[in-house]
């Protein structure tokens, strides 16, 4: 029997985002079953947008793959930008792919930056994706919270809530996690994400900084991830420079990702960043066995409920993150009980095989609809 061709529209790493992760997981599951040629939509930056003549010349190019590639597929998967710049090229792919609308599956990795996008003043964005997505096969968001992105512009009928997941190697066990608590001096403490501007990496510094001396000495905070330039990094640099409890370690994966999670007791998110999602990292921390410290923001929520899986923080309040460290210093007790609860939650929810099951139950139903 053939296998049913699938153009996959999407990022890959290099670099290493939620997004991309999430894109090669399914890719890889998706090509056990279908026959996939892949359009990669990868920037060497982490920036939004279009920033330099470079770029507009690679979307360009991306725009002429997607118009021929798109002729011989059966499906189309099609993950979808956040800013305005990025939507001006998603529409233009949906431009080129008018005539396959109908086996086109859309998936939305983020949320925040679609929802402003979506509720501009005018509401042009809102009529213009709108046209295209009640065309689709099906459109995919994250959580519950993310739904309502696509109010008014993707019937309800096309809508698929399918959750993020947590890699196989990170999972811990129930006795690696007890072990890991039996000693919580120093208390640690993990932020692993790109350290953009608004993921919470400079408030949490700042809180830290804001505690009294013995406070800081019963704390270890590790930072991980990418900058988005050198200049950034140097500064974060010489900001830590003289907090020997604090230590920075690049850009991580593999055994070292492995090790950062597996020693830490909290994992720290407090994101505001304007295209975020429903965040990879906090699932991996709960498969590893973390309490877990973050916002309400865009649609973490849908996997996390303050006193359940951790502690909620004010968004951009490095007094609301020094008040939440100081009581966990004081009283760690509390957090091996919901580290192990968090561990059962991903466990029971967010594996790869539930994340590839569910995408593929959506990209089969568009298949049987539109190819038989």
């Amino acid at each position: 029997m053939t296998k049913p061709r699938v153009l996959f529209i999407g990022p890959l790493p290099d670099p290493v985002t939620g997004q991309s992760l999430a894109c090669q997981v399914f890719l890889d599951s998706l090509r056990d079953t279908h026959d996939v040629d892949v359009v990669n939509l990868s920037k060497s930056t982490f920036r939004q947008g279009v920033d330099s003549t470079s770029r507009v010349r690679e979307v360009l190019e991306i725009v002429r793959q997607v118009r021929r590639r798109q002729r011989a597929a059966d499906l189309v998967y099609f993950t979808t930008s956040e800013s305005i710049a990025g939507n001006a090229k998603d529409l233009l792919i949906y431009a080129m792919c008018f005539g396959k609308l109908g086996t086109m599956i859309t998936h939305l990795h983020g949320g925040a930056g679609m929802r402003r996008l979506m509720r501009g003043r005018t509401g042009l964005l809102r009529r213009l994706n709108g046209f295209f997505l009640r065309r689709t096969g099906a459109n995919i968001v994250l959580g519950e919270r993310h739904l309502d992105v696509y109010a008014g512009a993707s019937p309800s009928d096309l809508l698929h809530v399918v959750p993020n997941f947590a890699q196989p190697e990170l999972f811990s066990n129930a006795e690696a996690i007890r072990r890991k608590f039996a000693s919580t001096a120093p208390l640690r403490v993990l932020f692993l994400s790109n350290l953009l501007p608004g993921k919470g990496h400079v408030e949490l510094l700042r809180a830290f900084q804001s505690l009294d001396a013995t406070t800081r000495q019963a704390l270890r905070i590790d930072f991980a991830g990418g900058f988005e330039s050198d200049e950034d990094r140097q500064a974060f640099l010489g900001d830590i420079s003289a907090h020997p409890e604090v230590r920075y370690h690049g850009t991580v994966g593999g055994e070292k990702k492995q090790e950062l999670f597996a020693a830490a007791h909290v994992f720290c998110l407090p994101t505001y960043y304007p295209y975020e999602g429903q965040p990879i990292s906090i699932l991996e921390a709960y498969a590893s066995g973390c309490a877990v410290i973050t916002t309400d923001h865009s649609g973490i929520f849908d996997t996390f409920t303050d006193g359940t899986n951790g502690h909620a923080v004010e968004k951009q309040s490095a007094a609301s993150l020094a008040a939440v460290l100081e009581r966990i210093v004081s009283d760690p007790s509390h957090l091996e009980g919901i580290a192990l609860n968090n561990h059962e939650l991903a466990r029971e929810q967010y594996t790869t095989r539930r994340y590839n099951a569910n995408l593929l139950a959506v990209v089969d139903g568009v298949a049987s609809r539109a190819l038989r």
